[in-house]
């Protein structure tokens, strides 16, 4: 399989995964564990979906990249990237998915010698 079938194919299947789990979770009935784990849900979509934009970007630097999102929306970027440019572009794309209240980053710009 080629490059460029592979990374499409892997960028559907990480954002349908937490929308199986949601959808698993919501045919049983809401309680207090099923409020969480759809808290968890949400937060992985958004993580997901920060992901994929960065891999799509086909920015080398930005698949060093890690992302954290908590249960307010709450995004943190971490790693590192080969200028600021690219820390910037993450940034940016992270504040551009819905759901993200606010995006914080600990990301180094790494010096290649």
């Amino acid at each position: 399989m080629n490059h460029t079938l592979r990374t499409p194919l892997l960028v559907a299947g990480l954002l349908l995964l937490p929308v199986a789990g949601q959808a698993a979770e919501t045919s049983y009935g809401a309680d207090a564990t099923t409020s969480t784990t759809m808290e968890y849900v949400e937060d992985s979509m958004i993580t997901t979906q920060i992901k994929a934009e960065l891999a799509a970007e086909q920015i080398s630097s930005l698949v060093n990249i890690h992302v954290d999102t908590d249960q307010a929306g709450a995004v943190v970027l971490s790693g590192g990237a080969a200028d600021q440019a690219a820390v910037d572009k993450a940034v940016s794309i992270a504040e551009g998915v819905e759901g993200v209240t606010s995006v914080k980053h600990d990301i180094r710009v790494e010096v290649n010698q």
